[in-house]
């Protein structure tokens, strides 16, 4: 494909004008004066347009070598993984990184991929490496059978960063139009539907210079809207820019300080973009560089300590799944934590999602995230008989995953107080696993977590951010995530990175440190507290580093020479237009993801069959392709046995009745 050819190659006033020869009709020195001011003021306003719109250039030369491997940077970000959880984690579980190899599917995922400097790749590669040496220890207890190998594909790690980007629906994917007939309408509140409200949530400049605020409506932009003073709808208003404009505006009225104190105000997510430097010098940050990415501290309010509870016996004529018989209650939305449960129900385990239909979700996560599980609706505010049907399958349950703000379900009556109190009436403990935006509560270390009270753990969570709302984009910012892709991109500002890959990342640790918590259950006995974060995640893929110039330098190469446009990105672009042009550039330069293979058409999303599974979805009524499990665990199945269903599909809410719809999925 050739390079792209600027814009401006074919303006007119893009070379110096020749006064004198331009004149040769005889004109006056008055005209040639006023000739030169309108072209100097022509070359004025063209490079300003490129610096605002499209400053990507294909760098001149051939792509620079590169000796950059993304299994030997696995393997080391596992054993610095280790390193810091090593208070978290028992031998037991560690022990089986031994057994880790780091091989892609297609023999080219060696390579760093994505357009982005951040060691994206390795570090999720990693974490779902220690979450299959979790899942190894547990079959271990389980069977008494202890695995040689677990592999951990790299091109399989690289489609599930990107999951939401390629799933479809009988070929149809998320950028589709036609999408939105077929999933069940969960943006109750138009904010994602409608452009502007959309665009509530986006990174804007401040009133101070050089300075960058990430405002962010969440699910319903009214509030984020009207604390900027601007109307809930502009039904008139559908053009892109003139959107960013508008709402970029009534930001810049304010500086980050200013539009901090309104955010807090109003209780709404928004952060200041910060470099990691920045990051690391506030409070919460130097509280969240001395914590580990995760944390599996045990429940201080289970001072009964229940006995160790053994898991399930093996059901006969099954395949051997690590989770098998486990009940896990899923109380989250969007990505990040459904990502828990998804990758908690791969290894087995019966995963319920708890959902209430007055609440908005993003509609076409719900194909994404919700494969493996059950789904139901239940009102646990305002319907007694809905809380008695929770409570009845919370007796049971042995983990319960919570999504949403801190302290939001301990205020309904389901936070580890009231766990550890219904696990002394049983006599067997709960897992409780809490994903959040900021990370910081309950920080207390390791050896004086057995002691403590539950009064001090509470006082303990005293890092300023710990309980603000956010999300993926909000944490990138904190972070210096997005001050980090920005200069890569060439540019002296912020930009959100492509896909929601920190999401990913994050339910990852969440599903680790869940499996960490069962096989303490099952070894040491009591109630278990895991907690990660979204900027833990952060966190922890800054500290690893960035990937080293050369390979910054191929990947700027590579990705402007496919005419995609994503180096010509700014900060005030859109997670959407960030990710269709992403998406763009990366079936150029990794095509092995996106070839066909054994799983049948690719779609618009699409996905190689390698990476990517497909199976009839009833409640969906369609063909659903979804990434498969980036691990393999040598005696264990480890694969989604259903297919993704809507928010509420399920009818019943019970333990009773699971189907396997897939059959065998560890072929």
């Amino acid at each position: 494909m050739p390079p792209p050819v600027s814009p401006s190659s074919n303006w007119a006033w893009d070379n110096p004008v020749d006064n004198e020869k331009s004149l040769c009709d005889g004109g006056t020195q008055k005209m040639a004066q006023q000739r030169s001011i309108l072209m100097t003021a022509l070359r004025c306003w063209q490079r300003l347009m490129m610096s605002e719109t499209d400053h990507e250039r294909t760098p001149p030369g051939p792509p620079p070598r590169t000796q950059h491997s993304v299994a030997a940077g696995t393997l080391d970000a596992l054993r610095k993984l280790c390193e810091a959880s090593q208070g978290e984690l028992p031998d037991t579980i560690s022990a089986f990184t031994k057994a880790v190899e780091v091989t892609p599917t297609s023999g080219k995922g060696d390579q760093v991929c994505f357009p982005t400097p951040l060691r994206e790749q390795e570090t999720t590669a990693a974490i779902k490496a220690l979450e299959a040496c979790a899942a190894a220890a547990i079959a271990k207890l389980r069977y008494g059978e202890e695995t040689k190998w677990i592999q951990v594909d790299t091109d399989k790690v690289s489609a599930f960063l990107m999951s939401a980007y390629i799933t479809t629906l009988d070929g149809i994917s998320k950028a589709d139009p036609r999408i939105k007939a077929r999933i069940p309408d969960t943006d109750l509140n138009r904010a994602q539907s409608v452009l502007y409200r959309r665009m509530s949530a986006n990174l804007y400049r401040t009133k101070n210079s050089g300075e960058y605020y990430h405002i962010h409506g969440s699910l319903d932009a009214d509030v984020t809207l009207q604390m900027l003073g601007l109307p809930k709808d502009v039904p008139d208003m559908t053009d892109y820019r003139t959107i960013i404009n508008y709402i970029g505006s009534a930001v810049k009225q304010h500086t980050a300080s200013e539009l901090d104190a309104l955010n807090l105000a109003h209780r709404q997510a928004g952060i200041q973009a910060l470099t990691w430097d920045q990051f690391q010098s506030t409070p919460h940050g130097k509280a969240l560089v001395d914590l580990p990415p995760f944390t599996v501290r045990p429940n201080p309010s289970d001072t009964y300590h229940t006995p160790p509870a053994p898991f399930p016996p093996p059901i006969p004529n099954t395949p051997r799944c690590a989770l098998q018989g486990i009940k896990v209650l899923e109380l989250c939305r969007v990505i990040a934590g459904p990502t828990i449960g998804r990758s908690l129900a791969a290894h087995g385990a019966q995963v319920l999602k708890i959902t209430s239909r007055d609440l908005p979700d993003v509609p076409f996560f719900q194909l994404d995230v919700n494969a493996g599980k059950h789904a139901v609706h239940l009102d646990l505010k305002h319907s007694a008989v809905d809380r008695a049907m929770f409570a009845s399958l919370l007796a049971d349950a042995d983990v319960l995953i919570d999504g949403y703000r801190p302290g939001a379900l301990a205020r309904l009556g389901y936070g580890p107080d009231a766990l550890a109190d219904l696990a002394k009436q049983r006599g067997k403990g709960f897992v409780y696993v809490a994903e959040d935006c900021f990370g910081g509560t309950g920080l207390l270390s390791p050896s004086s977590s057995s002691s403590s009270s539950p009064q001090q753990e509470k006082e303990s969570s005293s890092t300023p951010w710990s309980s603000r709302p956010g999300w993926q984009q909000i944490a990138d910012c904190a972070t210096g995530v997005a001050w980090a892709q920005g200069q890569f991109m060439g540019l002296d500002e912020p930009v959100v990175p492509p896909f929601p890959m920190s999401d990913y990342g994050t339910g990852a640790l969440g599903s680790l440190a869940a499996l960490v918590g069962l096989h303490r259950r099952a070894a040491e006995g009591g109630s278990w507290v895991c907690r990660t974060s979204l900027c833990q995640y952060d966190v922890f893929l800054m500290r690893l580093g960035l990937l080293p110039g050369p390979e910054q330098e191929r990947l700027r190469w590579e990705h402007a020479a496919t005419g995609a446009g994503f180096l010509g990105l700014r900060h005030c672009d859109s997670v959407d237009e960030v990710g269709r042009r992403a998406l763009a550039s990366m079936r150029a330069v990794a095509p092995h993801l996106f070839e066909n293979g054994g799983g049948g058409g690719g779609g618009e999303g699409g996905g190689s069959g390698r990476v990517m599974q497909e199976a009839w979805s009833e409640a969906f009524q369609g063909i659903v392709r979804w990434p498969r499990e980036a691990v393999e665990i040598e005696g264990l199945r480890v694969g989604h046995v259903r297919t993704a269903r809507p928010n509420g599909w399920d009818k019943e809410a019970s333990w009773d009745g699971w189907e396997e719809e897939i059959g065998d999925t560890a072929r």
